[in-house]
């Protein structure tokens, strides 16, 4: 069956010029969301290793604002099966179109990165593979095999598209045993249409309880973007769904638009009412939450895995 995103993907791939969206005002940054350029000697080693072991990484594909901070530590999040999406979310700068076929050396190769690095918690993420019959399920898992069989001691979090339409590829992941998945819903649902077109809101929630099903010791985690012309109350019902999915762990950022194609800001959410959204998602019982405009999926996400396994452990009275 050819569905709505088929074609989408095949008029991105051949007719470039269609998947153009029209300028969109930019506009300026405020205080709070600067950031230093980077260029430290570890940041300059860390973007070394990634080029020696032909790797992606998220934090260039996607712009990331604190790949300065995070590379200067050696904290790279990996981004797998190639730097070509099948989808064309709104307010994501990585390309669209036809991807490659995957690398058979990459679990090997991001195993050995993750052993020059040093890392002891390790994010690994991926561009959407809808092309694929299980959109990349068993490469997650040999990727995460391949990281537990080099480096043992290494926790593992990925942040995973929401296979769509793939029967029996959640399964697959999950069984490999990573010790956090992540899957975004990115938005309030009353956006998905204009900011992630190809994805089905109640299915990613769907996604995430499932996890938690087939694993309930496995820490899941969402994220969203604020920013995009949200309601307050979205967010808060937002919340209220991830909790009914068991959810463990929420992020809240600032969506900073990458292009003048992109989707714009709507607004710069404030500080302030970042802190009054994590104050309320604490209420509503996540173990942990990350608010502010710098926020990202995988920022601080070594040092926020140690606190989610100690927030599990106060919870159960055994801190």
């Amino acid at each position: 069956m050819v569905t709505l995103l088929d074609t989408a993907v095949r008029q991105a791939t051949r007719h470039p010029e269609k998947a153009k969206r029209p300028d969109t005002e930019m506009l300026r940054k405020p205080d709070w969301i600067r950031v230093k350029a980077p260029g430290s000697s570890v940041y300059k080693e860390t973007q070394k290793i990634v080029r020696e072991n032909n790797l992606v990484t998220v934090c260039e594909e996607a712009g990331c604002p604190n790949i300065g901070e995070c590379w200067s530590k050696k904290h790279a999040t990996m981004m797998i099966m190639g730097e070509i999406c099948t989808r064309a979310c709104a307010f994501c700068n990585v390309r669209t179109g036809l991807p490659t076929a995957l690398d058979p050396n990459e679990p090997e190769n991001v195993a050995r990165a993750v052993a020059k690095l040093g890392l002891e918690h390790v994010v690994i993420t991926s561009v959407d593979r809808d092309d694929l019959a299980d959109g990349g399920a068993q490469h997650f898992a040999d990727v995460i095999l391949a990281i537990r069989a080099l480096n043992p001691k290494t926790t593992i979090e990925i942040l995973t598209p929401d296979f769509l339409r793939k029967e029996g590829a959640l399964e697959v992941v999950v069984a490999a045993k990573p010790d956090v998945f992540n899957h975004n819903l990115e938005t309030v649902p009353s956006n998905y249409l204009t900011v992630r077109p190809g994805a089905r809101y109640f299915h990613s929630i769907r996604l995430l309880q499932r996890v938690k099903e087939l694993d309930p010791q496995m820490f899941t985690k969402s994220g969203i973007m604020v920013g995009l012309g949200e309601e307050r109350n979205e967010v808060l019902q937002l919340m209220d769904d991830l909790r009914v999915a068991d959810v463990d762990f929420l992020t809240i950022g600032q969506y900073l638009q990458p292009t003048r194609k992109h989707h714009k800001v709507e607004r710069f959410v404030t500080p302030e009412e970042f802190k009054s959204f994590a104050t309320v998602a604490k209420t509503k019982g996540f173990l942990l939450v990350s608010s502010s405009p710098l926020t990202r999926s995988s920022h601080h996400a070594g040092e926020d895995f140690a606190e989610l396994r100690k927030a599990r452990q106060a919870k159960l009275g055994l801190g």
